[in-house]
């Protein structure tokens, strides 16, 4: 009896449960009646028919994450790599979802790995890792386009690694070297150039400033060695002004004649005392006093005839 009643239990307790569905809010729900479609269930509480309505279909309305498992590519210069990457998706059509692909998750995988080896055949090795960007862009394009029947929005492409072969990346690296090694002779050589630019221009420089200096120096000492001239020859032109003055005056011939006598006097003795050989007599190196004598003599007569004057 207790059996029975529990067995009943179980079975009110089994429909209740297939009568009632509580639907996340992450997710939509396709509602089957006898196996035909009746609706989408949105988030929330619904009531079903027991064993007549069921949930035929569940799908994650949020952004999804497909890993692309890595694949063999040919560059378009004929060399292998290994190609992996990402798929971000959204369910933008439950219905769709459900009828228009049986799985969108393998067909969005497949369609990722085919259309990335396209791509990847379209360019060259060195292409394939600066052009990720273009490669993204036009995997998204055409997965978009092939997955609008399934109600499956492409959100992006990325791609996560490109590896050349072994063999492949020792060559790459020995050519990165070369251009590397390249780059720095060039460098090199740039500085070595401008180097020598700079040393030839400091060179020159400083053969102008020294040529500047040279010509300011012998301008400068031209300009004193005229303004010496100048003023020598004003001082002597002053000097005969006033001893042309001099002569003018009384007695002026007669000290001139007595200045010339003696300075004929004096050299002629200077010459007489340095020579060896005697032209003239010794006797005339005295003449000088002679002359004094005479000169003395003549300046007292000279007195004795103005006092004389006077007198009378």
């Amino acid at each position: 009896m207790w059996l029975v009643l529990a067995i009943i239990l179980l079975v009110f307790l089994f429909i209740v449960w297939k009568m009632f569905v509580i639907v996340p809010t992450r997710e939509n729900c396709i509602k089957e009646r006898l196996g035909k479609f009746v609706g989408i269930l949105n988030p929330g509480f619904h009531f079903l028919i027991p064993f007549i309505d069921r949930i035929a279909y569940r799908h994650e309305m949020r952004e999804q994450v497909l890993d692309i498992p890595v694949q063999t590519c040919i560059t378009r210069d004929n060399i292998q790599v290994d190609v992996d990457g990402l798929v971000y998706l959204k369910v933008m059509d439950a219905y769709k979802a459900s009828y228009g692909i049986a799985d969108y998750h393998r067909a969005s995988i497949n369609m990722a790995q085919t259309t990335m080896r396209s791509e990847i055949g379209k360019m060259s090795l060195d292409n394939t890792f600066s052009e990720r960007e273009s490669i993204n862009e036009n995997i998204v394009k055409e997965i978009d386009k092939a997955s609008d029947p399934w109600g499956i929005k492409m959100l992006r492409y990325e791609i996560k690694n490109i590896t050349p072969s072994k063999k492949i990346i020792d060559t790459m690296e020995k050519q990165m070297e070369a251009e590397r090694q390249k780059r720095a002779e060039i460098l090199l050589a740039q500085a070595d150039k401008e180097a020598r630019i700079n040393l030839s221009q400091g060179e020159r420089q400083e053969a102008i400033n020294i040529s500047e200096g040279e010509k300011s120096k012998r301008i400068n000492e031209a300009d004193g060695r005229a303004s010496e001239i100048s003023l020598l020859a004003d001082a002597s032109a002053n000097g005969i002004r006033l001893v042309a003055e001099a002569i003018k005056k009384q007695g002026g011939p007669e000290a001139v004649k007595m200045q010339i006598i003696e300075q004929f006097i004096d050299e002629f003795g200077k010459i007489l005392r340095k020579s060896n050989i005697s032209v003239v007599p010794a006797q005339l190196a005295n003449i000088k006093g002679f002359f004094e004598g005479i000169g003395k003599l003549s300046d007292t007569l000279s007195d004795h005839k103005i006092t004389d004057k006077k007198e009378r």
